[in-house]
């Protein structure tokens, strides 16, 4: 779940996000296990269009389906942002093993900002750093 937090330079960083960078937020999203309710970090702010995928991995294997989130910086010639449910898409993303280049189906999409977030997980009490991508609705204000 960690990244080496390099984003793509077209991405640009939020001008007036609702987590700052460096503040603390609850997540919401159980993209992976250990991630709902753990407290984050924000490492990182941008505004942009995310993408739900399902997409065939590289490496083979069964479709991975419905993917949350691909940024649409991380889209091959992706052209004009939102694109439609539907569209065939490459992916130029390293979030799993298997994504990168790999074909991919785009399920929904959500202009948002979208955050790189630091935590660490609840089931394990694993360390994550720079873990792309959450949406906005998926934080919550820590109480």
């Amino acid at each position: 779940m960690s990244s080496t937090g390099v984003v793509p330079d077209s991405l640009e960083e939020a001008e007036d996000p609702t987590y700052e960078v460096g503040s603390q937020a609850i997540i919401e999203a159980n993209h992976m296990p250990g991630m709902y309710g753990a407290e984050a970090t924000i490492a990182g702010a941008f505004d942009t269009v995310a993408y739900s995928v399902t997409y065939n991995p590289t490496t083979g294997g069964d479709p991975v389906e419905n993917h949350k989130w691909v940024i649409h910086e991380e889209l091959e010639d992706s052209g004009e942002a939102p694109l439609e449910p539907g569209t065939e898409v490459t992916l130029d993303a390293e979030h799993m093993k298997g994504m990168d280049g790999a074909t991919a189906e785009i399920e929904s999409a959500v202009e948002t900002t979208v955050y790189m977030i630091d935590f660490t997980t609840t089931t394990g009490g694993d360390p994550v750093e720079n873990h792309k991508w959450v949406i906005e609705r998926e934080l919550s204000p820590v109480e």
